[in-house]
């Protein structure tokens, strides 16, 4: 199997299902690199670099055209708005928000629209549209390009939200988004984009709302998501070390939750910490501590520890960056103390 990185895990799954179905498109600011208008070809290899702001879609405007990779203005209310529409004449649209943190000039169309169709118009309408867009923390880019809103998206009926942690999830998951019949928001963590994984060359899909299991244990059951995954196991391969057995779950998509995998480890260690870059309140941490109160109340040995970053923007000093986003330390932590209870 060969070596991917997470960035080029979600190239190659786009391109596979552009060259399975035309009725997918990408939509959205630098996706392709810029007007081209009548530049040469020298310019022409110096606009195609782009490829979106991190690079990711590289070298689909060349492979499959303009009509398919649209580039628009900056715009979000448009690219989504644009996607919505599109989708529900037929299309399969694959909308870049770059950071997701500027969904709030266009989640109208998410909220109030996209996520709403099937339900208001009896099931005879469908919504196949995915928003791509970076989440997370890590690189000094301040409060307004750094957070990670999965908390909220998925507090949005309708909508299904995946949060992949790994060069296999990601490419599985993103193929299996694509060809979902519902509205999918998608948050890819910059801080993965170079991580390196084995990913299969044929197209396959993994199925939303089953977490996957990134270690097994019996002492205690850590949930994260995305980044927050590593440093989780992290954790769990330093503690096996000195005898304590953590169980890892990411369960991959907020929304569908995969509450019964989340419960069944729950119940075979009695003891959890839930780890979320999403809110310090009313976040994805809460909502999973809620579940496991609610349903699980009688396996637990002890009470249940969310790491979260404190109820602030995210800060653009570095040092004060790192001091907010939950640290392999702080989970550590809180692991041994769950053994001393």
């Amino acid at each position: 199997m060969a070596i991917k990185t997470y960035r080029e895990a979600v190239k190659e799954a786009l391109a596979q299902e552009m060259e399975r179905d035309e009725r997918v498109v990408l939509i959205g600011e630098d996706v392709r690199g810029g007007q081209a208008g009548t530049a040469s070809p020298e310019k022409l290899a110096t606009i195609e670099a782009f490829g979106g702001v991190l690079g990711v879609t590289k070298g689909l405007w060349t492979q499959f055209g303009s009509s398919r990779v649209i580039d628009t203005p900056i715009t979000e209310s448009a690219i989504v708005g644009m996607a919505a529409g599109a989708a529900m004449t037929g299309l399969r649209p694959v909308a870049e928000l770059m950071f997701m943190d500027f969904f709030g000039v266009c989640y109208d169309m998410i909220y109030n629209q996209a996520a709403k169709f099937r339900y208001m118009f009896g099931g005879k309408a469908k919504t196949p549209l995915v928003m791509r867009g970076m989440i997370g923390a890590g690189f000094s880019a301040a409060a307004q390009h750094s957070q990670s809103p999965y908390n909220i998206f998925g507090s949005t009926p309708g909508v299904k939200v995946v949060v992949p942690s790994s060069p296999y999830d990601v490419k599985g998951l993103l193929i299996q988004s694509i060809r979902d019949e519902d509205p999918v928001i998608f948050c890819e963590h910059k801080a993965l984009y170079e991580l390196k994984g084995e990913v299969p060359e044929h197209a396959y899909t993994i199925p939303l709302g089953v977490a996957n299991y990134t270690r097994e244990g019996t002492d205690v059951t850590i949930i994260a998501l995305s980044a927050m995954v590593h440093k989780a196991n992290a954790v769990a391969d330093k503690l096996l070390k000195e005898g304590i057995s953590v169980e890892v779950v990411d369960p991959r998509t907020v929304s569908p939750l995969d509450e019964e995998g989340i419960l069944e480890s729950v119940a075979s260690t009695g003891r959890v910490v839930i780890v979320d870059e999403s809110s310090a309140r009313f976040g994805f941490a809460h909502d999973v501590a809620a579940l496991i109160a609610s349903q699980a109340f009688h396996h637990l040995k002890a009470p249940i520890v969310l790491i979260t970053p404190p109820h602030t923007p995210v800060p653009f000093s570095p040092p004060l960056e790192q001091a907010w986003i939950p640290s392999v330390e702080r989970i550590e932590a809180a692991v041994r103390k769950l053994m001393e209870a």
